[in-house]
């Protein structure tokens, strides 16, 4: 308990120091090739999040769960070991959050270009058109359309406010809805109502098989969640008995526990790999 109160003091008294002393960090350049935490986030609506900030919170939690454990079971190899399997963990849920998001786009998008093809031949402006999705649209989409109007009202640069549309929704099918609209702005947008409703169709079916193969997909991952968490929660419910940590104290215990944690992330990644299903690449972002 002591280790615990001391590192609490000691992290609260950093973050004190900190705030008034290290420099803000500079913005990002324009022209840096976003890297795969930036992806990551941008796909998960996160994009005001940096990625060492993501980095620091796996590190802080990392740390943390170590010292947990050690504490509880006075037992080195596994505190590290299941420290780094906790560093982990915020990764993971921004992965999660990712592709709900990208299911819950999937599932409104249809609706958002019907809205939009129904506007577009009713006689309204392209950007009007776009702009209205911020009320007349899916629920989930409207945040990133009412960012579009302002945007475009303040500017009135339609192009420019496309490429800052595309960066917050970070999604493949909003990328090709995105450049469809650039295209019918720049060239003439006579087939523009056709070319919504195909894409609405499109969507619907690719929806509807994706849905199917995704509910017979279910089982499996849940499968290796299940297989990958079971064995480390019973080692740490086992892990409060002298006769196990005295086990673990080893160079044997800590070789086997290394091997069994590098074992279990391997397996569930091959598992995850083999079952998942294909996913849309953002190749005009």
């Amino acid at each position: 308990m002591g280790v615990l109160v001391g590192l609490g003091v000691g992290l609260g008294c950093l973050l004190i120091w900190a705030a008034f002393s290290w420099p803000r960090q500079p913005r990002v350049a324009a022209d840096r090739r976003p890297g795969r935490l930036d992806r990551l986030l941008a796909e998960a609506g996160m994009g005001g999040v940096r990625p060492h900030s993501l980095v620091a919170l796996c590190l802080g939690a990392g740390v943390l769960a170590a010292v947990a454990v050690l504490g509880v079971t006075r037992t080195s190899p596994l505190a590290v070991v299941l420290g780094a399997l906790v560093a982990y963990l915020p990764i993971a849920v921004v992965s999660g959050r990712a592709r709900r998001r990208r299911r819950e786009f999937a599932e409104v998008w249809p609706e958002a270009v019907d809205d939009l093809a129904s506007a577009v031949r009713a006689g309204m402006s392209l950007p009007d058109a776009v702009a209205g999705l911020a009320v007349r649209g899916p629920e989930p989409l409207r945040p990133a359309f009412e960012a579009f109007a302002l945007d475009y009202q303040v500017s009135g640069r339609f192009g420019d406010c496309l490429d800052r549309l595309k960066d917050r929704l970070a999604d493949p099918v909003g990328d090709r809805v995105v450049e469809g609209l650039r295209i019918a702005r720049e060239v003439g947008g006579g087939e523009l109502g056709r070319l919504m409703r195909n894409l609405s169709g499109y969507l619907r079916d690719d929806l509807r098989t994706r849905s199917e193969l995704e509910a017979r997909q279910a089982w499996a991952v849940n499968g290796a969640r299940v297989a990958v968490a079971a064995p480390w929660v019973v080692l740490l419910a086992m892990s409060t008995q002298p006769a196990v940590i005295e086990r673990y104290q080893s160079t044997a215990g800590a070789v086997v526990l290394t091997l069994g944690a590098g074992v279990s992330v391997l397996a569930y990644r091959l598992m995850m790999r083999l079952g998942r299903l294909p996913s849309e690449r953002r190749i005009l972002a």
